[in-house]
């Protein structure tokens, strides 16, 4: 019977779409597009929840909470939608009907729709822009469609904060195209571990470089916007970041990445058939069992090293402390948040996207499409399942 009732259901999905354009005519087609998609995803919300609107059944895996208003841009021109909303133990993303990727596609398309108007674009790059819209973009439609997507991406960059104890932070750098020269531009990134144990980013800038100046203001920019209740803090050694953290969060515990760490000390190996063993001994520390333990296999390994390589037992000494911050938290987020490999993975997504631009006409350009594709990271880690257990009562050992 429940089976049957679906069925009705999804039947009558198509009477509000035919009465529409039976009054209204074919003028009507983004309206009626936007009829159906809505009720397409009313189906398949129900189909989530495995109930009914105001259906009572065992079955049901949580319950409707209301809608989320979007824009679609559309051949037919814009389509506005409701997107439904749950609330409950139940991750939901209309996905049949709408891909989460939407927005970085176009931002990757608009970013290499401006290297075509700037005259620096390859030679297929008509042919790429056309695969992926279907149409020839011209420098008004760019225009037009870019002053809409920055001030959405704009809203984001600047959007309320709140807790966040675990932040991790980092950088990469892009090639950009300013007063007729390439240049390296770092992108500086923060990503959070919330109070419920989800990953979120933060935050981005672009800036010519790490300097201290560009990570300072970047910082007081994440606590202007709420930023709070910061109780760790990853990342690697480098000196400007070292700096801005010092002067903006100087009470926070600081972990050195351990990953960056190993990878530091091989430039003090002094012969390269020792670089091998040199990882194992660095590792075997990093794998103690707390940090007493930690501190033990530290001062054997610089006793090892101090004959053949007094340098790199200078080096351990006054370095590898730095990693043993993470033996404060509780035994249970250890292994994920003694790197900042979250951060890493992520940036090597970006890497993939942003490659097939190789020269941003310009750092807006740049952060366009960085932006983009950080808010759709961003929210898929917001619906997905926890990273850490925030709850948990493990202490450290």
């Amino acid at each position: 019977m429940a089976h049957q009732i679906e069925n009705l259901n999804e039947a009558n999905t198509l009477n509000p779409v035919v009465q529409h354009l039976l009054e209204n005519g074919m003028d009507s087609l983004a309206e009626t597009f936007g009829i159906l998609l809505n009720q397409a995803m009313l189906i398949e919300r129900s189909r989530a929840l495995k109930a009914q609107p105001y259906e009572r059944t065992e079955a049901r895996q949580g319950y409707a909470n209301g809608f989320k208003d979007k824009t679609l841009n559309t051949r037919l021109g814009a389509v506005a939608l409701n997107i439904p909303q749950v609330r409950g133990n139940l991750s939901f993303y209309p996905a049949s009907v709408l891909e989460k990727g939407q927005r970085s596609e176009q931002a990757l398309t608009l970013s290499m729709a401006e290297m075509y108007i700037s005259g620096v674009s390859t030679r297929k790059v008509t042919t790429v822009l056309e695969s992926l819209c279907g149409l020839e973009i011209s420098s008004s439609q760019v225009s037009t469609a870019t002053a809409k997507l920055d001030a959405q991406l704009e809203i984001w960059r600047n959007r309320p904060l709140g807790l966040c104890p675990y932040v991790l932070l980092d950088a990469r750098y892009e090639k950009v195209r300013q007063g007729g020269h390439v240049t390296d531009n770092a992108v500086l990134i923060a990503i959070a571990v919330d109070q419920e144990g989800k990953r979120t980013v933060l935050g981005v800038s672009v800036g010519m470089s790490e300097a201290e100046v560009n990570w300072r203001d970047f910082l007081n920019s994440l606590i202007q916007r709420g930023m709070r209740g910061v109780s760790y803090i990853v990342s690697d050694n480098h000196c400007g970041l070292k700096a801005a953290r010092k002067a903006c969060l100087p009470t926070v515990p600081w972990q050195r990445c351990q990953f960056h760490a190993q990878q530091n000390a091989q430039a003090f190996v002094p012969r390269i058939e020792m670089r091998a063993q040199v990882a194992l001994d660095i590792r075997a520390i990093f794998n103690a069992s707390d940090l007493s333990d930690a501190q033990q296999r530290l001062k054997d390994t610089i006793k090892k090293y101090e004959t053949n390589a007094p340098k790199l037992a200078d080096w351990m000494e006054q370095n590898l402390p730095e990693c043993f911050t993470v033996f404060m938290l509780p035994v249970t987020h250890q292994r994920r948040m003694r790197t900042s490999n979250a951060i890493e993975r992520l940036n090597q997504e970006l890497k993939r996207r942003t490659r097939v631009i190789r020269i941003f006409p310009n750092v807006q350009s740049l952060l366009r499409l960085i932006t983009a594709l950080l808010i759709d990271k961003s929210e898929q880690w917001e619906t997905d399942k926890i990273y850490l257990n925030m709850k948990s009562d493990s202490k450290p050992l």
